[in-house]
């Protein structure tokens, strides 16, 4: 063994700071982005949020001179000397008209509703909506109202815990036993409380799975009075079979009509599978567009990126003079100038983004432009690495550019993402898109006759009628994918 001094010539990719940053910021959604702003505007003293256009515009325009009181209609209010009775009369009109409002601690109380004008904070606050009640706290007010022993009460309330958003109690009582919040309660009490915990409302909650939830559901519906046997039946022992659409074989079996088999499905159609959702429902999250597309009169698009949601920042004047002011404290300027280039390159990322999403999205409704007139039937195979070649990119730079990214168009608002994907070629040449294939093969399984419905070689069939070759395995892959059931699924008994 040696020790010894040797040279090597190699290449090594290194990402700076600041192209890591502009990474960041090109892939992060609109709302992030906002996040991402109001964080750095905590951390940075020297960013500020520059005004919209049209408040630059106003504040750019000259002040313009008063207008004489004799152009508004108006006397100059002068008192003089001799003769100042009209002034002096004005004067105490003003005072009696203003001020209430000049002096509000002073001025007479009033109903609210007298003035006129509603308090537009009072009435914000008023209309704006509560805190969602979450299913746990909603099952908890009711728990104590129930008639059960100290015992059974502790053990209820454990298992209120394990109950899911869908309000279903799928952890076995075993399991929770062994649980830190159960310590000290038998097994045997939590299994009886879970009678109890499925009388509470809304009906079905703390099914152990979707039978029994139905089957909650229908008791709480005999309670009040109605006459749920054959759905009881159904429910009981011929779930599969109505999954599978055997209706006739049910009707046999039970010894009762198909006509009154399809219409006790349709009540049990009425029942909630997700009884939780009804106290603390889903919120869809919030959309915000990044691009416009718009058609003009000639049926030109036209790609926008709108400033009303972006952020637009600026560096403040008075700390650019501070850190270029040599009287200033070293170390103040050292700070200021880390933080002034920090601001440029975050502004400089941003300004970077809106540039290269502007020139994807041209190039995206370049290629599908007939999407904007027809829908998704009119979209085109087009890959990523296409149009990374087209906008000179790499095709990482594309995937960050549209992940999370919402175009608004005329037809609606859309995931960016969509229009990347691979397709066929028809019988006449032109390409059809995947999602055009799903597209067509959609409507045709809404227009076929649903007491006789095509089986999947048939579809292929009517799909080449078109122009669009697949296999058979194809159209059974995107029914999947698309929650379309088989011909026996689908078929509808009369």
């Amino acid at each position: 063994m040696r020790l010894e001094l040797s040279t090597r010539l190699e290449q090594q990719m290194k990402l700076s700071p600041r192209m890591i940053q502009a990474m960041e910021i090109l892939q992060l959604p609109l709302l992030d982005l906002q996040a991402r702003v109001e964080a750095e505007m905590q951390s940075n003293p020297v960013l500020e949020m520059k005004p919209p256009a049209d408040e630059d515009t106003d504040a750019a325009a000259p002040p313009t001179e008063p207008s004489p009181a004799a152009d508004r209609g108006e006397s100059a209010l002068v008192v003089r000397e001799g003769g100042a009775d009209e002034d002096f009369r004005r004067l105490s009109e003003f005072q009696e008209e203003f001020e209430p409002w000049l002096y509000p601690d002073q001025a007479p109380s009033r109903p609210r509703a007298e003035e006129g004008d509603r308090d537009r904070k009072l009435d914000a606050l008023a209309n704006a909506p509560a805190d969602g009640q979450t299913l746990h706290e909603y099952l908890q007010q009711q728990w104590v109202f129930v008639e059960v022993d100290d015992l059974t009460r502790r053990a209820g309330a454990v298992l209120i815990t394990f109950v899911d958003d869908d309000g279903y109690l799928r952890t076995p009582p075993e399991e929770i036993a062994k649980s830190p919040d159960a310590s000290g309660l038998p097994l045997q009490a939590l299994r009886d409380a879970i009678v109890p915990l499925q009388t509470l409302e809304p009906p079905g909650i703390a099914a152990r799975d979707l039978r029994q939830c139905l089957m909650l559901q229908l008791e709480a519906q005999a309670a009040g009075g109605r006459d749920v046997e054959l759905e009881r039946t159904l429910v009981r022992d011929f779930l599969r079979d109505i999954e599978m659409n055997r209706l006739p074989q049910i009707a046999r079996r039970i010894g009762r009509s198909v006509e009154d088999i399809r219409q006790a499905i349709g009540r049990l159609a009425r029942l909630n599978p997700r009884p939780g959702s009804l106290v603390s429902p889903r919120s869809a999250p919030a959309v915000l567009p990044d691009v416009r597309v718009e058609l003009d009169e000639q049926g030109n698009v036209t790609v926008t990126v709108p400033d009303h949601f972006s952020p637009r920042l600026a560096i403040s004047r008075s700390y650019r003079r501070l850190a270029k002011n040599r009287s200033t404290d070293r170390e103040a300027r050292a700070f200021l100038r880390q933080n002034i280039r920090s601001a440029e390159w975050l502004i400089s990322a941003i300004s970077q983004r809106r540039a290269t999403l502007r020139r994807v999205a041209e190039e995206i409704f370049r290629v599908q432009k007939e999407f904007l007139y027809v829908g998704s039937e009119a979209l085109k195979p087009l890959p990523m690495a296409d149009v990374a070649e087209r906008v000179g990119v790499h095709v990482a730079t594309i995937s960050r550019t549209v992940a999370g990214k919402y175009a608004q168009t005329p037809i609606g608002i859309f995931p960016l993402r969509m229009f990347f994907s691979g397709g066929t070629r028809t019988a006449d040449g032109q390409d059809v898109a995947w999602d055009a294939v799903r597209a067509k093969l959609r409507e045709i399984i809404d227009a076929e006759d649903k007491r006789a419905p095509l089986n999947d070689d048939q579809i292929v069939v009517e799909l080449a009628k078109h122009g669009i070759r697949i296999a058979r395995r194809t159209v059974a892959k995107y029914r999947d994918v698309m929650g379309i059931g088989a011909k026996q699924a689908r078929r509808r008994f009369t």
